[in-house]
C-alpha cells in the first residue's frame, strides 16, 4: 500500500527532491538568493540547540546566520548523505535526511539527521520547514 502512494505521487516527491538539490548547490556556492529560493515562506527551521526560527519573507534567511554556526568549524560544504520519503501527497512531501558538513581537506566536521518538509504553493515547490540535530 505504502509504494502505491508513493508511486502516486511521484511526480511531487520528484519536484521536492529537486528543490532539496537546489538548497544544498546554492547553500555549498555561497548563492543566498538561491537559498532564498528554495524555500517557502513563511519559512521555519527548528535547531539543533532547541531554538525556532521563523522567515517571513523571501530575502530574510541570511547567509551570515548560517556562517555563525559554522564558521569556527571550518565547514566548506555539505553534502546529503540519504534523503528518504517518509509522506508524499500532491502538494507536500516529508522527508527524513541525514547531511554531512565537511572542511576544505575534506574531513568530515560532523553528521546530522534531520526533517525536511518541502511544500508547493503558489506554482512553486520549495522549503518549508526543517528541523536538525544541527546547531
Amino acid at each position: 500500500m505504502r509504494r502505491r502512494l508513493m508511486s502516486e505521487h511521484q511526480g511531487s516527491i520528484d519536484a521536492a527532491m529537486a528543490v532539496l538539490d537546489d538548497f544544498m548547490s546554492s547553500l555549498n556556492a555561497s548563492d543566498e538568493a538561491g537559498v532564498n529560493r528554495s524555500f517557502n515562506f513563511p519559512h521555519v527551521r527548528f535547531t539543533g540547540g532547541g531554538d525556532v526560527k521563523v522567515f517571513p519573507e523571501p530575502g530574510d534567511y541570511k547567509l551570515s546566520y548560517f556562517r555563525e554556526r559554522t564558521e569556527t568549524d571550518g565547514w566548506h560544504r555539505s553534502d546529503w548523505d540519504r534523503r528518504d520519503v517518509i509522506h508524499a501527497g500532491s502538494n507536500k512531501v516529508h522527508f527524513d535526511t541525514q547531511f554531512s558538513r565537511y572542511r576544505a581537506d575534506g574531513s568530515i566536521i560532523g553528521s546530522y539527521t534531520s526533517i525536511y518538509i518541502t511544500t508547493h504553493v503558489d506554482s512553486k515547490w520549495g522549503i518549508q520547514a526543517r528541523s536538525s540535530y544541527a546547531l
